[in-house]
């Protein structure tokens, strides 16, 4: 069984795809753009985007009765591998004990021209 979890402190999908998916013990979030889902906009620079990123995950996982300590794994996609330092640091503020397992890598464009999009897989 598949259950789709959403909260509209989260942006909503932009497509054909859920918030995230519980399934099996296992909680799957989809990747999340810094969009503010109040004002629908995204902050500037790097720093504030992945701010912006983590509290729609952290809304996302709430929303499935977790926390950022539920975190397993984590993919990290940045527009620029120049701005791995700036996302790392607001990252690394999240996660307090264990860390999950992650990756981060450059792809050649996000969504919407965001700087960063991260999305996670946490154990429920």
């Amino acid at each position: 069984m598949k259950k789709a979890i959403a909260t509209t402190k989260a942006p909503g999908a932009i497509g054909p795809y859920s918030q995230a998916i519980a399934a099996n013990g296992m909680l799957f979030i989809s990747g999340q753009l810094p969009i503010d889902p109040v004002t629908g906009t995204m902050p500037e620079g790097v720093a504030a985007q992945t701010e912006q990123s983590m509290k729609n995950l952290e809304a996302i996982l709430n929303e499935a009765g977790c926390t950022f300590d539920n975190v397993v794994k984590s993919t990290c996609y940045l527009a620029d591998m120049s701005y791995f330092g700036d996302m790392n640091a607001v990252y690394a503020k999240y996660f307090k004990g264990d860390c999950p397992a992650r990756a981060a890598f450059a792809v050649k464009e996000l969504p919407k021209k965001a700087l960063v999009e991260i999305e996670m897989i946490a154990a429920l």
